[in-house]
């Protein structure tokens, strides 16, 4: 359009004239009302209307002289924004209704084409078009009515007055009041150059993309997280991944690193505000696992947090016949393979110690669980000081001697250990550079594996007195309780001294209970394993369970389903989940929850659990967790052995949990137990799953068939060798077979008991023998007198369990067990079975 374009504004309502013939016939009535009034009341009344009007005049001429009144519009108006809003680069329009224009700028008319107020057309008339325009002018018009705010970006073809083939203009729409009736306030701009500058500089930085995807070389972006942010499409192209991945969260450095690889680049550390730029010779892998020898320019900023930033890495192609091919020598590329795919970790140190260059399994000696700790600065910052590296280093350094290899604790774990070995190189002139190479091997596993030997033989140790201990004082019970038995059939209730003996009798058991315990953990009691379904133990063990706890503890037992058959001991196996529960109870002073639960574990399953020494096998798993006070970690070592307590003395004898292990371990089974101060310990039972064989499937039918009868009569008659060691348990043994009628010839060894066989010509009718005697044990008997006579009964009596001496025994040999100590009633029944 040519020349000036000026906006226009109605919104000022000018003066109607009838107002001014209302004043004009207002003032003719009063002259002539004046001319009927007398005439000498007229001349006062029209010089005080003249006096009137002059003060009005005066008072208007002051007051628009100083702009208190205006004369152009009904109220005030700031010039200033109007002038603003005129020449405004962006359209300005209000409008009341659907097409009425108050106001439009010089922008908006220019955008509209108009000539003037009569060709010029709203909003919603001006933008036609495609769909897409008609629905943003539908949205805006909506909006404008419901006197709400709205912005569209809208896209129109051709543009608006003819300045190109394609416009964009971005329309917003705000309700405003005029004189306290609604309108609409449109604001057009035109952001055709806007956009056209977005679109050029997408398409430069979609080319500087293309160049950068098929450039020669590799170009990839890492975070501190391992994730890649950025892949070209040469590198992927060289690993075979397709980078449509990147969509669905992308790729990790370990999908196209190296184990080796990934730990060096992850394994650059640096100070805030730092830019690291190292050059790596690694190992990348393709999408199939093989492996591409490439080099890495690995650049990494790190914040003012120290946490490292996106890297921009360079990836030069080592291997031969690639585009791209970095022309190194061979035997350097097979070099840095070499050294970094070793599992031995390799370092090289100045006279400082400070570490200069080093190699992927160097990298991961600083891994804390899953994580990559700092890389150390020096070579004493790898491990925890005290274990004589400063010396080591010097003395190798300095060629005073060959130094030995160092087994230190590493800094980032102290669970981790590790052996180092220390090398010497030649000096340079300058005395600077590398001084000595070290060599670690990480010996955690190693490390473990000897704690739980030691562990093992301590407690086979620790068994093994036990053992011996309650077998020597299984003897004293035994002479005790059976003199208690004969003090007992000579005194009548009503005798004073009957009491008493009572009480020794009662004692005596006590500390047979105390043995037992001994023998479990030695796992040398005597058990009597049937199949059980654990569920149903369980189950009949919850009342006694509820009564253990007290009032203060919660108890949750959870079964598992279709639990697998084990096989143990039904009483000793209760015996072991009561002492669970106690000790559970004691833990939880104040109350809290026992939660008790089982389930089937699958061989699959058991690596899951962490543990190295659970062999892999089907398992019922048996768990009683607490909520209670914990273990301390230098505790849970010792929890399993004899008489080892954290309670006040008198509430605890220390073999609870010695005896759980013993019953469990001689079941075949396997106990863990993991603590947490202040949160509470779980007890993990792993139970062997039983797969019962068709002869003992048989055995158990014929045992149901044909229970065991229980004599009534006690006495009996017939010729019994008894063997035994100890005086007076023989002695006292003798007198009750004596008393039920029978024959009695009484050896204190094996070899003398051989010579009364042989002076009686084998004519003995039963043999009850000890298992542990000098010259000639009770296996070694056995066989001397099945030699001479294969009918010979045999029972045999110990301390120790039956299994302890049977494997001693040639297989299915046929004899009789009785466990010390026993009561005269228990030795007549089993003297009296066995000669039946």
């Amino acid at each position: 359009m040519g020349g000036t374009t000026t906006a226009i504004d109605r919104s000022d309502k000018p003066g109607h004239i009838g107002v001014i013939l209302l004043v004009a016939g207002l003032l003719v009535g009063a002259a002539v009302a004046l001319g009927f009034i007398a005439h000498e009341w007229a001349q006062p009344l029209i010089l005080g209307l003249l006096a009137l009007l002059s003060v009005v005049g005066v008072f208007g001429l002051f007051a628009f002289a100083v702009g208190l009144i205006q004369f152009s519009g009904r109220a005030a108006r700031n010039d200033l924004t109007k002038a603003i809003v005129d020449r405004a680069d962006e359209g300005i329009v209000v409008t009341e209704g659907e097409t009425s224009i108050v106001y439009a700028n010089e922008a908006y008319i220019a955008l509209a084409g108009a000539r003037g107020a009569s060709d010029l057309r709203p909003v919603g008339s001006l933008f036609t078009g495609r769909a897409e325009v008609s629905e943003a002018i539908y949205r805006l018009a909506t909006a404008a009515r419901e006197n709400r705010k709205l912005s569209e970006e809208i896209r129109l073809e051709p543009a608006l007055a003819g300045r190109g083939a394609v416009g964009w203009y971005r329309i917003r729409v705000s309700p405003v009041r005029r004189d306290g009736k609604p309108a609409a306030l449109w604001a057009v701009s035109d952001i055709t150059p806007e956009r056209e500058r977005q679109e050029n500089a997408f398409q430069e930085l979609q080319h500087a993309i293309d160049y950068l995807d098929h450039a020669p070389a590799g170009f990839v972006s890492i975070d501190a997280d391992g994730e890649v942010s950025y892949l070209n499409a040469t590198l992927s192209g060289w690993l075979d991944f397709d980078l449509a991945r990147f969509g669905s969260g992308g790729l990790h450095l370990d999908d196209i690193a190296t184990p080796g690889a990934a730990a060096l680049v992850q394994a650059i550390r640096g100070h805030p505000g730092d830019v690291r730029i190292e050059v790596l010779d690694v190992d990348l892998k393709r999408r199939n696992g093989a492996p591409v020898p490439v080099r890495l320019h690995h650049q990494v900023a790190f914040g003012s947090d120290g946490r490292a930033g996106p890297s921009r890495t360079l990836v030069l192609n080592r291997a031969p016949g690639e585009a791209g091919t970095d022309r190194g020598s061979e035997a350097e590329i097979r070099f840095a393979r070499f050294f970094h795919s070793t599992p031995m970790a390799i370092a090289t140190v100045d006279r400082n110690g400070a570490i200069l260059r080093s190699n992927a399994a160097f990298a991961r000696l600083t891994h804390t669980g899953q994580q990559l700790g700092p890389q150390p600065a020096t070579i004493h910052d790898l491990v925890v000081p005290g274990g004589g590296l400063d010396r080591a280093l010097t003395d190798v350094m300095e060629g005073r001697r060959e130094v030995a290899p160092l087994d230190l604790t590493l800094a980032a774990d102290e669970a981790r250990s590790a052996r180092l070995y220390l090398a010497p190189v030649a000096a340079t002139e300058d005395g600077d550079g590398e001084r000595a190479i070290v060599y670690a091997l990480e010996t955690t596993a190693e490390r473990k594996l000897k704690d739980n030997i030691d562990q093992a033989q301590k407690m086979q140790a620790v068994g093994t007195l036990a053992g011996g201990i309650a077998h020597d004082f299984n003897n004293v019970l035994q002479v005790i309780i059976n003199a208690s038995e004969f003090l007992l059939a000579s005194h009548r209730p009503t005798d004073p001294s009957f009491p008493d003996i009572m009480q020794i009798k009662q004692n005596a058991y006590r500390a047979a209970a105390l043995v037992r315990q001994l023998l479990a953990f030695s796992r040398r009691q005597t058990l009597r394993p049937q199949v059980l379904e654990l569920g149903d133990v369980l189950s009949d063990l919850s009342l006694m369970l509820k009564r253990v706890v007290a009032d203060k503890v919660t108890l949750d037992v959870r079964q598992g389903r279709d639990l697998w058959p084990v096989k143990a001991d039904l009483g000793q196996l209760e015996q072991v989940i009561v002492n669970l529960a106690v000790n559970a109870r004691d833990a939880m002073g104040d109350g809290g929850k026992l939660t008790v639960r089982t389930r089937n574990v699958e061989r699959a399953d058991c690596a899951s659990f962490a543990h190295a020494a659970l062999p892999t096998d089907d398992y019922v798993l048996l768990e009683v967790e607490d909520s209670g006070t914990g273990i301390a970690p230098e505790h849970l070592d010792k929890i399993f052995e004899p008489f080892f307590t954290t309670k006040e003395v008198g509430k605890g004898t220390g073999l609870g949990l010695s005896m759980v292990y013993g019953i469990v371990k001689q079941t075949g089974g396997f106990v863990f137990c993991d603590s947490v101060v202040g949160r509470g310990t779980i007890f993990r039972i792993f139970l062997p799953r039983h797969v019962p064989s068709e002869e003992e499937i048989a055995a158990e039918a014929a045992i149901k068939e044909a229970p065991k009868k229980i004599a009534a009569d006690h006495t009996g008659a017939g010729v019994i060798l008894l063997v035994e060691d100890e005086d007076a348990v023989r002695a006292l043994n003798a007198r009750m077979l004596v008393s039920r009628g029978y024959t009695v010839h009484e050896a204190a060894s094996g070899v003398e008991a051989l010579e009364i066989f042989l002076q009686h010509d084998g004519q003995i009718d039963l043999v009850v023998s000890d298992v542990v005697m000098p010259e000639m044990d009770g296996p070694t008997l056995l066989g001397e007198l099945r030699q001479r006579n294969p009918a010979t009964k045999v029972v045999f009596v110990s301390g120790y369990a039956e299994e302890a001496f049977r494997k001693n025994l040639p297989e299915g040999e046929d004899f009789q067990f009785l466990p010390k100590p026993f009561t005269m009633k228990q030795l007549v029944e089993t003297v009296k079975a066995a000669m039946g």
